[in-house]
């Protein structure tokens, strides 16, 4: 793989650093706020009880700071995810990853999803929403009609995963949403992208995020690919 340049130098404001195990410590987080300010990533992603913590190191910093809403399985109330949603942006949330109703989708309530959608979206005005589909649990037309009503909902991102399913991101997804789409929506891929390679070829495929907890990692693997000294031959 050929890696250009401008890519490289700027890979970083393309990660949104996910740090969402449920046994990470207090200071494992600060660690990581940390590690997010010295590699300016894009975001760094934490479940809702973290956000106090991450604002508060990150405060009038460029790293925002990304609450997950119905993380894992999308299933709580709507009333529980717009309180959710409205407590992590008082505390300092900039940006919302929102697991929607997979249960209702599947049961083709089509209109309770992108309400749950609109109503969160709309009570949480000036942040970047990012909505997660969980792709894994998608046939290929389901993942057309998801597209729809992420479009419709307002949301800026729609994003493949959870990173919990059985599966992560798929390239051919991405190019299939970047297809259809025509532009109308950003794309976040995230589930099993763990490396430079990965992440290359997600972003060449039409990613605007990378979610991953291997963000680091990644970075590291930018400076050996620039010091000439790269982990593998592409």
């Amino acid at each position: 793989m050929t890696y250009g340049t401008d890519l490289l130098s700027n890979i970083n404001r393309y990660i949104d650093h996910s740090v969402l195990k449920p046994y990470t410590t207090y200071q494992e987080v600060e660690n990581q706020c940390v590690k997010a300010l010295e590699y300016q990533f894009a975001s760094i992603c934490v479940n809702p009880f973290h956000v106090k913590i991450c604002s508060q190191i990150l405060k009038n910093s460029t790293v925002a700071v990304c609450s997950v809403v119905g993380f894992p399985l999308g299933l709580n109330t709507k009333d529980i995810k717009i309180k959710e949603a409205l407590q992590s942006v008082e505390e300092g949330s900039q940006e919302l990853d929102i697991v929607w109703n997979i249960s209702a989708f599947k049961s083709k309530d089509y209109r309770y999803v992108e309400e749950e959608l609109k109503e969160i979206i709309k009570i949480t005005p000036k942040i970047i929403h990012k909505v997660i589909v969980e792709t894994a649990y998608l046939t290929q037309e389901e993942k057309k009609i998801a597209l729809d009503i992420v479009i419709n909902s307002g949301a800026e991102y729609i994003k493949t995963s959870t990173g919990f399913a059985d599966k992560g991101a798929d390239l051919e997804d991405i190019l299939m949403w970047r297809e259809l789409s025509q532009g109308k929506i950003k794309i976040k891929a995230s589930g099993g992208i763990k490396d430079l390679k990965t992440a290359v070829e997600f972003i060449k495929a039409g990613c605007d995020r990378i979610g991953t907890s291997s963000g680091i990692e990644i970075i590291q693997e930018v400076k050996d690919v620039l010091r000439g000294n790269p982990k593998e031959t592409y």
